[in-house]
């Protein structure tokens, strides 16, 4: 350790130029070339409260040693600060960011501060050595320069007297640095880091803004002409964000994406002021579009853990032309219940309820809930997917204690078990309410434990004895937009990676199994089409007295001559009303018979690639082949001869479930996916077959012979 008064006093005002050349590298390293001048000039002109509020921040989340192993004494009591509102909101980013990476650097700023001898040069009492490790962290951040400070900026003495004490000693201080970083072998100490912290700080320095358009307010097309006005060009590849540029992301049509150097600008821009542009982490996006793909027009949803209000607005704006209601559960303050109100008021939010009880306390019997269609489950998390944690926790209001883990590159496991814990206890409750159809689980981790293994404990975990239709997994319903995307899509969990354009995300999508009993009969859709006007006046209730008629008389049918035309037979099915009665009141009788024999079972889901559609094969061959081949020695009028009586194959469901299809739309809510659940029935009749194909979700077939 060396003494002040040793001969390290030998450096003098002449060489410390070249010395603080060589030490005060900048923490970030491999980042310095992609600092913005914007960057610098915050780093360079912290006002003194910024370093009060980042001190006591420190405080709170720095890195605990045990009694025997203790560097510094930081004290139990926390600074004074004098910040009004206004400062507070305007500053509170920069503090937790000065914060953090004073964090991330805890033992090397310990060693440098030990290495020096400052403390016993010093009277300055404990409760500032937080204060006195973050101003160093600054201090080496700008090469060990002066603070320049308007002349009119508010001082604070406890930041005056540390910033003198620092000056004092600059040239021990960048000495020390200097020999920490030969000690590690390291072209700068940004190389000390875990590798895992490198590597996010490498993608934060790059990653772009995503900020969703409140379509509610606003048009698609009116949101690009504004930002041309104030210079910025549409391109269709993020691949450009280099420039003064913004693109549409290719997952949700409403979220645009921005280089991340003009946030500046873009927080001045009226769209923002307004709420028409919200900035929000595209994984949460993720989220609300995939509920919005998965319900009706008139289905209720609830959101749990939603964390930041945007999140709950942008589900009310997708859904604002349906009659839908969004609930939202755990605001117990009357405080935030009335923040979130203006909120919600300003952004043009109309359709959502509060509900002031937590998740877990809420009964799935609920009255109020009794229309929940689907549930947005965005539970607490480890964070482990986020490469700027502090935007990521203020924004999404999540718990800044995580910033002491995020900081060392990841979280203890036993603690990730914890949040495996609460994960799963909110998933199998979701799994409890009766009317639910379908649960969207979301989370900004790439760990299995949080994810996947939680998913499917929680599948296994059903029990038959609540009288439930059981829970499976889905497809995802979003686009799948690159081959890296369908690849870590093919066990049906979607999945954003890390990168240098989006932080990582994990969804999953659950859907309760239909119900045998509840399967819509074909009588039901003829029912149905003959309301809607769609069988062109045919009475269908009406054709049940008739088949009891006709099976009194048990008059044989008429045959069709041997060299009966195809199309004679169909124009016979869509000629005169009684003759397409005839046909309905024989089809409904043959299903009747056939539907006794079996009851066609839910059919799985088939992996969604992009916007292509793909039809599941079923798992064993048909004996028959669907499409017969005509032979050469066939006789083209020997299609036309009617199957005899009685040797009709029962009609085999296969239910085929396409993926969601972009439609052009015209209105401002954009496209709608739908995932229809298909029935194709097929008859095999000799050298005959009849096709016919109905729809479930209250459209109608057609019945072609």
């Amino acid at each position: 350790m060396l003494d002040p008064n040793s001969a390290m006093d030998f450096f003098d005002q002449e060489n410390m130029e070249e010395l603080s050349q060589l030490a005060s590298l900048e923490m970030s390293g491999d980042l310095v070339s992609k600092r913005k001048p914007s960057a610098a000039l915050e780093k360079s002109s912290y006002p003194d409260s910024v370093y009060v509020t980042a001190a006591n921040i420190f405080q709170g989340i720095r890195i605990q040693r045990p009694a025997d192993k203790v560097i510094i004494n930081y004290g139990d009591e926390l600074l004074p600060s004098s910040w009004t509102q206004a400062e507070e909101d305007s500053f509170q980013r920069l503090s937790y960011e000065l914060a953090f990476s004073t964090l991330k650097y805890q033992d090397i700023l310990e060693s440098i501060l030990i290495d020096t001898d400052i403390f016993s040069s010093t009277t300055i009492p404990d409760q500032l050595n937080s204060l006195i490790i973050v101003m160093l962290y600054d201090f080496q951040d700008r090469k060990f320069q002066p603070r320049v400070l308007p002349n009119d900026a508010v001082t604070i003495p406890e930041v005056q007297e540390v910033e003198n004490l620092l000056n004092s000693f600059k040239t021990k201080l960048a000495a020390a640095l200097a020999r920490c970083r030969i000690k590690h072998d390291a072209l700068s100490i940004y190389h000390i880091l875990p590798e895992t912290v490198r590597k996010q700080e490498q993608r934060a320095s790059t990653l772009p803004l995503y900020a969703w358009i409140n379509i509610g307010k606003v048009s698609l097309e009116e949101v690009y002409d504004d930002l041309r006005k104030k210079g910025f060009d549409k391109v269709k590849s993020i691949a450009y964000l280099n420039d003064k540029v913004f693109a549409v992301d290719q997952h949700c049509f409403n979220v645009l994406i921005f280089p991340s150097h003009f946030k500046r600008e873009l927080l001045n821009i009226d769209l923002i002021k307004d709420y028409k542009l919200i900035f929000q982490d595209k994984s949460r996006s993720l989220a609300v579009h995939s509920v919005k793909a998965l319900i009706n027009m008139d289905d209720d949803i609830l959101m749990v853990n939603t964390g930041s209000w945007y999140t709950v607005a942008h589900m009310s704006i997708l859904t604002s032309g349906n009659t839908s209601k969004i609930f939202v559960c755990g605001i117990e303050s009357e405080e935030k219940d009335s923040d979130a109100k203006k909120l919600f008021t300003k952004m043009g939010c109309e359709n959502i309820e509060i509900l002031h009880e937590t998740f877990l306390s809420i009964e799935p019997k609920d009255q109020r809930l009794q229309n929940v269609k689907v549930i947005l489950l965005l539970p607490r998390c480890s964070s482990l997917g986020v490469s700027n944690p502090v935007e990521f926790i203020l924004n999404e209001h999540e718990d800044t204690s995580l910033l002491q883990d995020l900081s060392q590159g990841g979280l203890p496991k036993d603690k990730l078990q914890i949040f495996a814990q609460q994960q799963f206890e909110q998933l199998t409750h979701a799994m409890k309410f009766a009317k639910a159809q379908a649960i969207v689980y979301c989370t900004c981790s790439v760990s299995e434990e949080e994810n996947e293994e939680v998913v499917k404990k929680a599948l296994e975990f059903q029990s038959p004895a609540l009288k439930l239709q059981p829970y499976r997994l889905s497809p995802p319903v979003l686009p799948l937009c690159s081959l890296k995307e369908i690849e870590l899509s093919m066990d049906r969990f979607f999945r954003l990676e890390p990168s240098d354009i989006t932080n990582g995300c994990f969804l999953s999508i659950l859907t309760r199994e239909r119900d045998p009993s509840e399967t819509v009969s074909v009588k039901d859709v003829l029912a149905r089409a003959a309301a809607k006007g769609l069988l062109d006046g045919v009475e269908v209730g009406k054709t049940l007295k008739r088949d009891k008629k006709r099976k009194k008389a048990k008059a044989p049918l008429p045959k069709a001559p041997p060299q009966a035309d195809l199309a004679h037979d169909h124009s016979s099915v869509t000629g005169a009303d009684n003759s397409i009665q005839m046909k309905i009141t024989e089809f409904l009788h043959r299903e009747s018979k056939a539907s006794a024999v079996k009851t066609p079972l839910p059919a799985k889901p088939v992996p969604q690639v992009a916007a292509s559609s793909q039809i599941r094969k079923p798992s064993k061959p048909l004996s028959t082949p669907l499409v017969r081949t005509t032979r050469p020695s066939e006789k083209a009028g020997s299609f036309g001869r009617p199957r005899p009586e009685g040797k009709g194959i029962p009609l085999k469901p296969v239910e085929i479930i396409l993926p969601p299809v972009t439609f052009p739309f015209s209105s401002p809510q954009g496209p709608r996916f739908q995932m229809p659940g298909t029935h194709f029935y097929y008859r095999f009749i000799g050298s005959k077959t009849l096709l016919f194909f109905r729809t479930l979700l209250g459209r109608t077939g057609s019945i072609i012979s």
